[in-house]
């Protein structure tokens, strides 16, 4: 498997999640590190994303479940519950799974999460998601 095609891959695969993400990594390391944007195109959308046996919903609630446990990681978080609701979770669906890592990763992880959510929910509710429901 060429470099070429696992971007490729990572590339169809993000735009189907959500399609600004991409750009706004490039754009944000392009003075840093633009190879550290190519491996995050690269690796987890074209490399495991893309893979089969998970649907693009299952993946989004278990990155939410990952991210709200560890505690520090708001901007993923972030745009990983946009992905979510772009995959056809739901808000509820969203927040159950963060009250759950109340039991794994103790309560202020889980109320940062929700918080977060709160943010994402709000700002779906004035302007929307991409309308996309990836399966």
């Amino acid at each position: 498997m060429s470099n070429e095609s696992r971007y490729e891959r990572g590339w169809e695969t993000l735009e189907k999640i959500n399609s600004q993400a991409g750009e706004r990594i490039l754009d944000l390391l392009k003075d840093i590190s633009p190879e550290m944007a190519k491996l995050v195109i690269e690796f987890p959308y074209g490399d495991i994303y893309s893979r089969p046996g998970l649907n693009m919903k299952t993946r989004e609630l278990i990155t939410i479940a990952s991210l709200t446990t560890l505690g520090f990681a708001k901007d993923q978080l972030k745009a990983h519950v946009f992905n979510a609701l772009n995959c056809g979770c739901t808000k509820e669906e969203i927040v159950e799974v963060m009250m759950q890592m109340s039991i794994y990763a103790g309560f202020p992880a889980a109320l940062n999460a929700l918080f977060v959510a709160g943010e994402v929910f709000l700002g779906e509710d004035k302007e929307g998601v991409s309308g996309r429901v990836v399966k």
